[in-house]
């Protein structure tokens, strides 16, 4: 298990405000679903929040969302079989292409939009 690297920005964001890209590392990391793997924790205002969390080489994301909305994207997701496992094809592609370009992963971080909540 990564420890957090607490000199990277923290951003909290929902899921589907994240680009495409860091969508595609995001299910790289985690092949077998979401919602096994969310966190929960009380934010600043009391509230009890779930996230999911994800690492790229200049941020720490906590992606936001329920247990019941991990289902949701995963099933809706045609990267995924109906087991909720990513596909071999979709796994290899994405390998593929993020092995030689995780700078890249950053560059597409750095364009997120300046409704980021960073914590």
């Amino acid at each position: 298990m990564s420890k957090m690297n607490t000199a990277k920005p923290k951003v909290i964001k929902d899921y589907e405000k994240l680009p495409v890209e860091i969508h595609e590392q995001i299910k790289l990391e985690y092949p077998y679903g979401f919602s096994d793997s969310l966190i929960t924790f009380t934010n600043k205002d009391g509230r009890i929040v779930s996230v999911l969390p994800f690492e790229t080489e200049d941020r720490y994301y906590m992606v936001r969302m329920t247990v019941g909305e991990a289902i949701r994207i995963v099933e809706d997701d045609e990267d995924f079989d109906s087991d909720g496992t990513l596909k071999d094809g979709i796994r290899e592609e994405y390998e593929n292409k993020y092995t030689d370009d995780l700078e890249d992963i950053d560059d597409v971080a750095d364009e997120i939009s300046d409704d980021d909540d960073v914590f």
